[in-house]
């Protein structure tokens, strides 16, 4: 045990200068491309709630999906035709997972609940105005948790620019779980992919605060039921809720 716990320390030490460099980080996004792509496309694929989409195209739109099940909500949006931005952390592993997406054509937006809100905020609000077709991309539950739990940002994109939301899952039936605090599902491939658009969602402007916490609470038990639903349909784990991301490391 003594001589694992040294391993990593000597492996993290190695690979976390090297992961913060742009070369690599483009290189292994590049590799994550490829890897998603195969996935995607040795897949068989079903969208549930296809019709919402022409609603995307007519409104600004603010995608929320949890932190563990983005892996390959990416290529079906670029496949959807939506030109999309994503928010994503400043931190090293956030940067590279920039990359990534915008091999998938969505741009970033740098920031995240708890560094550079205010920033993000005006910047996504800033997109959401601008065209009525544009997309934001963001897990109310990252980057660090708690797990499926709505954190309000989101509420706010669509308050301020008058953007619906609209709650997107996936679920696949070969599958494997890391073990990290949010879960993350890698899809394989030669999997049976189903991918769940839940109905629009409006925040009122002028909501009140017991109004906005309301919404919160609806957007998040419609989250937690579709992961639930498209889960238990390949019957997989009981996704843990309110784990957090440093609890969960220390354990």
């Amino acid at each position: 045990n003594i001589m694992n716990i040294t391993f990593r320390k000597v492996w993290k030490g190695f690979w976390e200068p090297v992961l913060g460099l742009p070369i690599f980080q483009w290189i292994i996004a590049f590799l994550m491309a490829i890897c998603i792509w195969f996935v995607f496309l040795t897949s068989f694929k079903k969208v549930e709630g296809r019709e919402i989409l022409k609603e995307c195209k007519k409104k600004p739109t603010v995608f929320v999906f949890w932190h563990g099940r983005s892996m390959m909500l990416s290529p079906f949006v670029l496949i959807w035709g939506l030109p999309g931005w994503a928010v994503s952390s400043r931190h090293k592993d956030g940067r590279m997972m920039a990359k990534l997406q915008r091999m998938f054509r969505l741009k970033p937006i740098y920031g995240s609940s708890s560094e550079g809100g205010i920033s993000v905020l005006r910047e996504g609000v800033r997109i959401l105005r601008k065209d009525k077709n544009k997309v934001i991309c963001i897990s109310p539950d990252g980057p660090s948790g708690p797990s499926l739990r709505f954190q309000d940002g989101a509420l706010y994109f669509a308050k301020m620019a008058g953007a619906q939301i609209v709650p997107v899952c996936y679920s696949s039936s070969n599958a494997m779980f890391q073990k990290r605090w949010d879960r993350y599902l890698v899809a394989l491939p030669f999997s049976r992919i189903t991918c769940k658009i839940g109905k629009p969602m409006m925040v009122d402007p002028k909501a009140t605060k017991e109004e906005f916490e309301k919404i919160r609470k609806k957007v998040e038990e419609v989250m937690v039921k579709q992961v639930r639903e498209l889960d238990a349909k390949y019957n997989h784990i009981k996704v843990e809720q309110d784990l957090m991301s440093g609890e969960f490391k220390k354990k």
